[in-house]
């Protein structure tokens, strides 16, 4: 009886402590959300009252929408080129043996680990002597800010795809090779639906990455190309109300309703 009890506390105190963390994790979330509905201008506790004008003052501050559509189309592009571009490195690094093949690999999961702030002012530098020397204008327009995304979404692409590789069963695709198909109808017929998973999770992600994107993206953008992140540090330069806790509350909705969408179709705990 004694052993059975010092379990149930055991457990007890294991699920307690699981409950604590959700709850520290998702804390910002709740104040988040909780803010966005306040209906005093000057942000403070214990509200006035509840309100949802400041969800339609987001649709009528211009610079939200088109910081919105700018981040868009920025992570769409920058997701299909980084995902085709790492899906192609990954085959590499999985399927051949090839001297370098260890410092290419970090190479590309590097910008993991460099400071968005570091990445985007060596970029900065990196696209004025391009246009010194070769007079091939990028910083500013919206051809470097889609280069410099891309380098944020090939090192997402190349962890999840070379896991994904990983855990497929090459017999299968042998066995296919055997039956006559070639190794371009194996691709197409064997691997690439069971590396689906990954693919899918690599462009969740990448867009993610790239639609969130503040410190990089900071140093490269010019005028009429401002995205949302920045859109709204420059909302707070100037008023500081609860539509800034509504356009938030907003883009966590929809990330977290796309990535519950993805996951009812492809499950992303098998990859992520």
């Amino acid at each position: 009886m004694t052993i059975q009890l010092a379990r149930y506390w055991r457990r007890a105190a294991l699920y307690a402590v699981v409950v604590l963390v959700y709850l520290f994790i998702l804390t910002p979330v709740i104040f988040i959300g909780w803010i966005s509905f306040f209906s005093n201008e000057i942000i403070s506790f214990p509200p006035e009252g509840y309100t949802l004008r400041w969800f339609s003052n987001v649709w009528q501050q211009r610079v939200f929408a088109r910081g919105f559509m700018m981040s868009l189309q920025v992570a769409f592009i920058a997701m299909l080129i980084g995902v085709s571009l790492g899906t192609l490195a990954s085959i590499a690094l999985v399927r051949y043996r090839f001297p370098g093949r260890e410092t290419i690999n970090m190479l590309l999961l590097s910008p993991l680990i460099v400071p968005g702030i570091v990445a985007g002012t060596a970029l900065y530098i990196f696209y004025i002597e391009i246009d010194n020397y070769m007079e091939w204008r990028l910083q500013a327009t919206l051809e470097g800010l889609v280069l410099a995304h891309v380098m944020l979404t090939i090192p997402w692409t190349v962890r999840l795809i070379t896991a994904s590789l990983v855990g497929i069963d090459r017999s299968v695709e042998d066995a296919a090779m055997n039956l006559g198909a070639n190794r371009w109808t194996t691709f197409r017929r064997v691997t690439f639906p069971m590396m689906r998973a990954g693919l899918v999770a690599a462009a969740l992600f990448s867009f993610i990455t790239s639609f969130e994107n503040l410190e990089l993206t900071l140093l490269l953008v010019g005028p009429g190309r401002t995205t949302l992140p920045i859109a709204i540090l420059q909302y707070l330069e100037f008023k500081v109300d609860p539509t800034i806790a509504a356009v938030s509350f907003i883009q966590i909705v929809l990330i977290g309703a796309l990535m519950l969408i993805t996951d009812c179709f492809v499950k992303l705990s098998r990859v992520v």
